[in-house]
């Protein structure tokens, strides 16, 4: 059973198809052969530019985290013995604050249907029983349909899809380095979550992007590149209105 020809499913893919050919079609005199590419872009500086609101709520629960940083550590130390007291002490106080500590992931899985979308869009040769003519559109001679991992398994081997691959990636990754310094999770001590094992796993995060990347067609690693851009720079600018307090 195809589940993309259940009927929802399939008005929703063909809605998303006109919508993006009609931009590429409007960007066309304007970009040439990259229109498809640059409809793709700026899809991604809208959908970003309307969770604006869910960043700066991340900023805010973020400097909140880190003002409750001491009294997690206080609880730390007071109830180390009993796990399941110290789980439920810790809830409430987030309850408390209004905030959670799972706040930040929200931007993440806002975003997830976008991304699920370009990569069924860019991915399938029909949509809705129409031939998907956004597939022969390219960035640079690379086919924006073609992932990295199927050009280097499957063929036909394109350098211009690997030259392509290679810039988004490496943006990628030096977005995610300064990511990694410059926003450092603050440490309690004591805790589970500050031992250096975790705390490298957290920083290999920054980079999973990247990786992920590599295995989606080139539209959804142009958008997963733009909006990882998008989102280190709207943190330094957040991180300068909502300054997280220093450590005592």
């Amino acid at each position: 059973m195809d589940i993309f020809a259940f009927p929802p499913i399939a008005a929703i893919l063909d809605l998303a198809y006109g919508a993006l050919t009609g931009l590429s079609a409007f960007l066309e005199p304007f970009t040439g052969t990259a229109a498809a590419a640059s409809a793709v872009i700026l899809v991604t500086l809208l959908v970003r530019a309307l969770l604006i609101p869910v960043g700066i709520s991340q900023a805010k629960a973020e400097q909140t985290r880190a003002r409750l940083a001491p009294k997690l550590r206080v609880l730390q130390k007071r109830h180390k013995k009993n796990p399941e007291r110290l789980q439920r002490e810790t809830m409430q106080l987030y309850k408390d604050e209004n905030t959670s500590p799972l706040a930040g992931c929200l931007p993440v899985l806002a975003q997830a249907p976008v991304v699920g979308i370009l990569y069924t869009l860019f991915l399938r040769t029909e949509i809705a029983g129409h031939s998907n003519d956004l597939l022969t559109h390219d960035l640079f001679g690379a086919p924006l349909g073609t992932s990295l991992v199927h050009m280097l398994t499957t063929g036909p081997f394109s350098l211009p899809t690997l030259a392509v691959y290679a810039a988004l990636i490496a943006i990628m990754i030096v977005v995610a380095e300064i990511t990694r310094r410059v926003f450092r999770p603050v440490a309690v001590d004591d805790s589970p979550m500050s031992s250096p094992t975790i705390l490298r796993m957290m920083s290999a995060l920054h980079y999973l992007t990247a990786v992920f990347a590599v295995f989606v067609p080139l539209a959804a690693g142009l958008y997963l590149t733009v909006t990882v851009t998008w989102t280190l720079v709207q943190r330094v600018v957040l991180r300068r209105r909502y300054p997280l307090p220093h450590p005592a």
